[in-house]
């Protein structure tokens, strides 16, 4: 991963670089709005980080479970998606270390990838990450998903064309467990397989390039 949060080959003679990193913000929420983003995926074979909030985990650990049963990746996305940046070191350390803690008691893995809610950083917030063996991340392209409020019409296709156009390669796609990006998802991988990108598996990624 780059210093713009794209994933570049470390070998470009054994990799491509046309690839996207696909990861989903803000969950577990619901089986209704899960289900259809873990179901496209596994018809992809594709591979996704699902950066989840602490106190969604601990309303619904069975769908944490599910998440890392379909053989997907958890990353931490704090504990009650806050803005991070605008607090100081104990209070970051807490947000961060909770899920730590309560990803690896669901699942018996600790996540290794950490992105701030809004982008929301600070010094401490990077040093808490790092203290805690976490690659710190934030997104190069944005669906914009999370925008689309209840009188924007064809939201599917509004988050396909998002994506689309900001579409380069190493693209670190941004995307969240909402209703409407369920339903856009098969087009928009099918989409991304016809221009001949493929989808990186999170576990091949450097995470001691920190």
């Amino acid at each position: 991963m780059n210093k713009v949060y794209s994933i570049i080959p470390i070998d470009k003679t054994k990799s491509p670089d046309k690839v996207v990193l696909l990861t989903f913000d803000d969950g577990p929420k619901q089986e209704v709005t899960l289900k259809p983003l873990l179901d496209t995926l596994g018809k992809h074979h594709a591979k996704a980080i699902f950066f989840v909030n602490g106190y969604r985990v601990k309303a619904h650990p069975e769908l944490l479970k599910e998440i890392n049963d379909r053989g997907q990746v958890i990353g931490n996305h704090s504990y009650d998606h806050i803005m991070l940046g605008k607090e100081k070191e104990p209070k970051v350390r807490d947000q961060i270390e909770r899920v730590q803690s309560i990803v690896k008691e669901v699942t018996g893995k600790t996540p290794v990838f950490f992105r701030p809610p809004f982008a929301s950083s600070n010094d401490a917030v990077r040093k808490v990450a790092k203290d805690n063996g976490l690659l710190y991340m934030t997104w190069s392209n944005g669906s914009l998903d999370w925008a689309l409020g209840t009188k924007v019409q064809n939201k599917p296709q509004a988050i396909i064309d998002n994506v689309m156009k900001q579409l380069h390669p190493g693209s670190n796609i941004l995307m969240h467990e909402l209703p409407w990006t369920g339903q856009a998802l098969d087009s928009l991988l099918t989409q991304l397989e016809a221009k001949g990108y493929s989808f990186v598996d999170p576990n091949a990624i450097d995470v001691s390039l920190k």
